[in-house]
């Protein structure tokens, strides 16, 4: 038996090591070129054709009581490792061709029936002999039919050709004889004892006797291979006419069968329709996903904002808001002495609400708000309103001060002698409305005039009236 590479062990280790983790064992391994071009004459390629090498690898895996078997096409890469390819099924394997172009006899074609695409043509292997040829196509059948308990079609190769190939290729069981007379144990190979898988697998026992009853019935001497030759031809050409005439029998069952088929294929187109809707309905969908995924993340984004905003707003309304307390003094509230601490807190605060609705304490943003420019409005009444009934007030109360110290004879000189005025009081008096004339100073500067004017005019007639006294 010529050497192989389905006997490299090292070639067998490679393939396992490139399917590493799919607890997969490889049961033989064997070097192919893969071709999809058109052999012709002498076996070469024709123009267009390349020939690529790969690795064929039978591979089987155990899942429970059940065993799977595939066939893995690898091929090298540029460092030179194995890598795979492409995966088959044996179960799918409908059928195993011989290709007649190659006189050799050394290509073939592997049909499996669960390809898309059915009309393109299933690549070619080429084998480097019709040993390995053999070697290959005879494990996939036995892994079939032990694994899968069938047979895929097998055309243009002869099966029974490949059992005896398998018989004569196949090492024999030798036994071991020992008789002392005769001298040392030797090897004898009895032919009634060899056992060849292949055979055992592709033809039963049964059919090989039947086929030995058919040989022993050719009763011919050596050299009429002509004749017997011919004598087959012709019950082959009587088989095939009766073959013919059982088809034409079965004529209603063949029509039956292809209307079967015809529903099939319309079966298979309105599917194909309907697979090509649910695509376009899924692509649909998968827009009107990713369009609602962008609305979440833009409303997830515009939540986040108006919370800030919320929070922003809240801090503006904080200072926008006037306390109930602060708009009763500033509006009609006393200006007693009693009172007058909370007309200078209610000054105060108004003076901070001004400055905190300009700029730079106020974000300019703000500054054309509709809330803003009224609340704005509304301090400036309430400052306007508390300056103007404040000045009134103070005037006021500068001429009642200036009648009570006229009419306090104390407050003047006795006897025609100078005496120096006792301003105490009017100290005291001053210094109670002082800090109030602070503010009205920054709320308003052009109030100060008027009170200037009605101070100095009663301070005036105070004065006129001691020098008067005086000069008497």
């Amino acid at each position: 038996m010529a050497k192989s590479s389905a006997d490299d062990e090292e070639l067998r280790r490679a393939c396992e090591a490139a399917i590493e983790g799919t607890k997969q064992q490889v049961v033989m391994s064997i070097r192919v070129a893969k071709t999809s071009g058109i052999i012709g004459i002498a076996g070469k390629l024709s123009r267009g054709a390349m020939a690529k090498p790969r690795v064929l690898a039978i591979s089987t895996k155990a899942k429970g009581q059940r065993t799977k078997a595939f066939l893995r096409v690898l091929k090298y890469s540029n460092g030179g490792v194995l890598e795979p390819a492409k995966l088959y099924k044996l179960k799918h394997l409908s059928k195993v061709e011989l290709v007649t172009n190659d006189p050799s006899g050394c290509t073939f074609m592997l049909g499996f029936d669960n390809l898309r695409s059915q009309s393109v043509t299933p690549p070619q292997w080429t084998m480097r002999n019709v040993d390995d040829r053999n070697r290959l196509l005879l494990c996939i059948l036995n892994i079939c039919k032990d694994i899968l308990g069938r047979l895929p079609k097998v055309v243009g190769i002869d099966v029974v050709e490949m059992a005896l190939w398998a018989k004569e290729n196949t090492p024999a069981i030798t036994k071991q004889q020992a008789n002392p007379q005769d001298g040392p144990v030797t090897s004898v190979a009895e032919e009634g004892e060899m056992t060849v898988t292949v055979e055992r697998e592709l033809v039963s026992q049964a059919e090989e006797e039947d086929m030995e009853a058919l040989l022993g019935t050719y009763v011919m001497g050596i050299g009429e291979a002509e004749a017997f030759s011919e004598r087959l031809k012709r019950e082959l050409q009587a088989l095939e006419a009766a073959n013919v005439h059982a088809i034409l029998e079965n004529e209603p069952l063949i029509d039956e069968v292809l209307h079967g088929l015809e529903s099939a294929t319309n079966c298979v187109e309105d599917m194909d329709e309907w697979l090509g809707i649910f695509n376009v309905k899924l692509r649909h969908m998968r827009e009107d996903i990713e369009s609602i995924e962008t609305r979440n993340n833009k409303l997830e984004m515009q939540s986040v904002n108006n919370k800030a905003l919320i929070e922003e707003l809240d801090r503006l309304l904080e200072r926008l808001r006037i306390p109930s307390e602060y708009v009763t003094c500033l509006t009609d509230g006393s200006f007693e002495e009693a009172r007058m601490p909370q007309n200078i807190e209610a000054c105060e605060w108004l003076t901070n609400a001004l400055h905190g609705l300009e700029s730079p304490k106020l974000d300019p943003s703000y500054s054309n708000m509709r809330a803003v420019k009224e609340k704005r409005a509304e301090v400036d009444k309430l400052k306007t309103m508390f300056v103007r009934r404040a000045s009134e007030f103070l005037r006021n109360y500068f001429s009642s001060l200036v009648d009570f110290m006229m009419s306090d004879k104390s407050y003047f000189s006795q006897r025609g002698q100078l005496k120096r005025p006792d301003h105490a009081d009017l100290r005291y008096k001053c210094r109670t409305y002082a800090r109030l004339l602070q503010h009205l100073k920054s709320l308003d500067k052009n109030c100060l005039g008027p009170l200037r004017k009605a101070y100095c005019t009663s301070l005036n007639l105070l004065l006129r009236r001691e020098v008067r006294k005086l000069l008497s």
